[in-house]
């Protein structure tokens, strides 16, 4: 019997990828979401949504942003370490130009003449900048100015800034005070209280096919709150571990045990920092204890190890954020780039809609089942994985050649459940 069906559910509740399918319309979200769907037809200011990491920003902006009208042409800006001449060039690229090679002038004025254009067409354009925490005082004098191109009625380019609390910090510097003046909305989405916590649970439950509300004990809920303090992706990630270790005890209901024996496996610790906030240390040591670690990842930069991970059964993140289990320091992966999830079959890889993808060899794969000894590209480093359960020796002779994987290729082996 497979997790899902040993659940009673009809598809993994507690991914990490977001999906507007998902989200839970907790009272702050769905105001966050009106802030932002107010833009549409008030184009003259900002809109500047933040909240911490895993708070749902991004699901949010793809809910928003799946419901826009046909009227409404819109650019979505998420890699946003750039000078303000690239982040001209993002922007029209995401409008469909080959912005490249151009002075900094002729980009404003190609922006200039598309935004009168769609005016005049009777649309509406909406510039979405996620991450917007790691614009430069420079880019966001630039966001400035392009936001007043307007028509001798009004303003033609409505814009949403979305990012992590140190925006807020970046809005109050005194240089950027005209800047600010131009906010007309500005929301920070908190974490999620008990009852919202879980509301939130149940809800992902119910639309992943559980027919009742009665999976997590009332205990275990308490408990999942005091080690996440409601922030949702760290309430997913501790859940669908949960939901595993239950599942290896053969238990058909998740209880304090089976999340603290979660918690020990995460290697999370609660403490209370001097602002009486919980904080979550989600590191993963280099070396666990002997007899649990099932799957060994090496991270490579230019054929030299550079660190290394052991993993027991349960998903392990892959990103550029210290908030993953694997941390690879590069401006080419994403923040959170994909996820390894290992089962008693092994390990599969899985993209989680990264910017430069995952490869294995020279084909780009979304979700695939590796083979020990299997090396994958995450931007320009490499991860070798290894299962702990294979002998070296039975690895070393048997045959490396990399298998064919399409884009995309949901190998006949690769069953996460």
């Amino acid at each position: 019997m497979s997790y899902l069906e040993h659940f009673g559910l009809a598809e993994q509740p507690f991914r990490l990828t977001p999906d507007p399918d998902f989200i839970y319309w907790s009272k702050q979200h769905a105001r966050a979401k009106a802030y932002m769907e107010s833009t549409i037809w008030l184009a003259d200011g900002f809109v500047v949504i933040t909240g911490e990491i895993g708070s749902g920003k991004t699901t949010l902006l793809q809910s928003f942003i799946s419901e826009l009208e046909d009227d409404v042409v819109y650019a979505v800006v998420s890699q946003t370490q750039l000078t303000a001449t690239q982040f001209l060039q993002a922007v029209l690229t995401e409008f469909g130009f080959k912005p490249f090679n151009m002075r900094k002038v002729e980009l404003l004025d190609m922006l200039n003449m598309f935004l009168i254009e769609q005016y005049s067409n009777g649309k509406k354009v909406v510039l979405i900048v996620d991450e917007a925490q790691n614009l430069t005082r420079k880019v966001l004098e630039e966001i400035r100015l392009i936001s007043g191109i307007e028509t001798h009625k009004e303003k033609v380019l409505r814009i949403i800034l979305a990012g992590q609390p140190e925006l807020r910090d970046n809005l109050n510097s005194p240089s950027l005070k005209q800047l600010v003046q131009r906010v007309r909305l500005r929301f920070h989405l908190s974490a999620l209280d008990r009852r919202e916590t879980r509301e939130y649970i149940e809800h992902r439950l119910s639309v992943a096919g559980r027919k009742r509300n009665d999976l997590f004990t009332d205990d275990s809920l308490e408990v999942i709150q005091r080690f996440t303090d409601g922030v949702p992706r760290l309430v997913n990630t501790l859940c669908d571990t949960a939901l595993l270790c239950a599942f290896a005890d053969e238990k058909k209901v998740v209880g304090t045990p089976d999340v603290l024996a979660a918690v020990n496996e995460l290697d999370w610790r609660e403490r209370v920092d001097e602002s009486g906030i919980r904080e979550k240390l989600r590191h993963v040591p280099d070396r666990a204890p002997v007899g649990e670690q099932v799957t060994k990842i090496e991270v490579h930069s230019d054929d030299e190890v550079v660190s290394e991970y052991t993993f027991p059964l349960g998903r392990a993140i892959i990103g550029r954020s210290r908030d993953n289990e694997i941390f690879v320091n590069s401006k080419f992966v994403s923040r959170h780039h994909a996820q390894l999830v290992s089962d008693d079959k092994g390990c599969v890889i899985e993209d989680l809609n990264s910017t430069n993808g995952v490869f294995l060899g020279e084909k780009q794969v979304k979700k695939y089942r590796l083979r020990s000894g299997d090396r994958v590209s995450v931007g320009v480093h490499e991860l070798t994985y290894y299962d702990l359960r294979v002998p070296q020796q039975n690895l070393e002779s048997s045959d490396k050649t990399l298998p064919d994987a399409e884009d995309g290729d949901q190998d006949s082996a690769v069953n996460e459940q």
